[in-house]
């Protein structure tokens, strides 16, 4: 049987994948790298670790112990903890992040890539057992969009590709054709409470991929939570890009949109 590791962060994404490929016929072995990594992991998977957050050392150890020659990273790992003090990285990881010329998501994620490489062990694209979850093009919800919510859903989506390619973030709240809040290293939940806040509801949440994105790392992504954050902020809209962007636990999601009358579409 196959192995392949899953280094896991926060979020029903890391389950997703688990289970798919358990259910291909792989074993999975997952590394958990953020302290509220979904309990139900540990027991859709072959075998189950954690490390701190920064321990590279540790972390590419435990793949090589256990004959991981392919991996992928899932789950949400917000770039904050680099800042706050919750890291604590070891001279492996310290030696790594000396040597990039900034922290952008992308210059960190390619550095990690070529790190797992020269251990032996290759990153290979996010969505190749779980693709089924990316919207095809259309109103996912029971509400169409409105007129002004259709062209603030275009307008959004064309800035959120602008900040991805930027490599600062991959949302952004609009209204009435002007940018409330970009997300940065915050996270979207927290941009879209600080865009509902300015705009003072009635907000439309963009979500796109960036121009040059890696499959292997960071793909966007919505799910429970992100619907959660635009009922608190008083969104009525959220808009993805079709085929690009994954939706996780898409019946719940669906549910909570049509209970508060937000339209959902993959454009």
């Amino acid at each position: 049987m196959n192995i392949i590791g899953l280094i896991a962060g926060i979020g029903r994404l890391p389950v997703e994948f688990a289970r798919a490929a358990r259910g291909m016929g792989f074993d999975v072995i997952a590394i958990a790298v953020a302290p509220g990594v979904e309990a139900e992991l540990e027991q859709a998977v072959t075998r189950f670790h954690t490390v701190g957050l920064g321990e590279l050392n540790k972390l590419i150890g435990l793949l090589q112990q256990d004959g991981v020659q392919q991996v992928t990273m899932l789950g949400k790992v917000t770039k904050e903890h680099l800042f706050s003090g919750t890291a604590r990285p070891d001279a492996r990881m310290q030696q790594l992040l000396a040597k990039l010329p900034d922290l952008n998501d992308d210059t960190v994620m390619l550095a990690l890539v070529h790190e797992f490489a020269k251990a032996g062990v290759g990153v290979f694209d996010q969505t190749q057992f779980i693709r089924q979850l990316m919207p095809s093009p259309g109103v996912l919800t029971t509400r169409q969009p409105t007129p002004e919510e259709q062209a603030d859903m275009e307008y959004g989506l064309a800035m959120a590709r602008q900040l991805g390619g930027l490599d600062i973030g991959q949302t952004v709240v609009v209204k009435n054709k002007a940018v409330m809040a970009v997300e940065a290293i915050e996270g979207t939940d927290a941009c879209i409470k600080r865009g509902g806040d300015l705009g003072r509801g009635g907000t439309v949440v963009a979500k796109a991929a960036k121009p040059q994105q890696d499959a292997r790392f960071d793909v966007p992504s919505v799910g429970p939570d992100t619907l959660k954050a635009m009922i608190g902020s008083g969104a009525v809209a959220l808009v993805v890009e079709a085929g690009k962007t994954l939706l996780v636990d898409k019946k719940q999601v669906v549910e909570l949109a049509n209970m508060n009358n937000i339209t959902i579409v993959a454009m």
